[in-house]
């Protein structure tokens, strides 16, 4: 048998068990994606179970056709959030990250709960 099949398994199970990020997902038949707002994932999915706030330096940049243009003055302060949603014990939950109320960043975590 051939020695680095086992050690393959065993990187592959490790893969699966880490949390997953994904563009999009479903709250019943709706779906919330990147770069809805605040308001547009509270209206498909209800509130979340808990909420994380925390403030942020970002680089103050406007994007013109498809170019970061850098302003000056320096960093500005952003507000992120990070959204948990709980969908039940059949669904895995969600982990949703908002800066400035617009949504940057969808995580699958593990099954919920009730």
């Amino acid at each position: 048998m051939n020695r680095s099949a086992p050690l393959a398994l065993v990187v592959l199970l490790a893969l699966l068990c880490v949390p997953r990020e994904a563009h999009a997902f479903r709250c019943g038949n709706r779906l919330v994606t990147e770069g809805d707002i605040a308001a547009e994932v509270i209206a498909r999915c209800g509130e979340p179970v808990q909420v994380d706030r925390r403030s942020v330096l970002r680089p103050a940049v406007v994007w013109r056709h498809g170019r970061p243009w850098h302003l000056p003055g320096g960093p500005v302060e952003k507000v992120v959030e990070t959204w948990t949603f709980n969908l039940g014990p059949n669904q895995f939950m969600r982990q949703v990250t908002l800066e400035d109320g617009v949504v940057t960043r969808i995580r699958t975590l593990g099954y919920g709960y009730r």
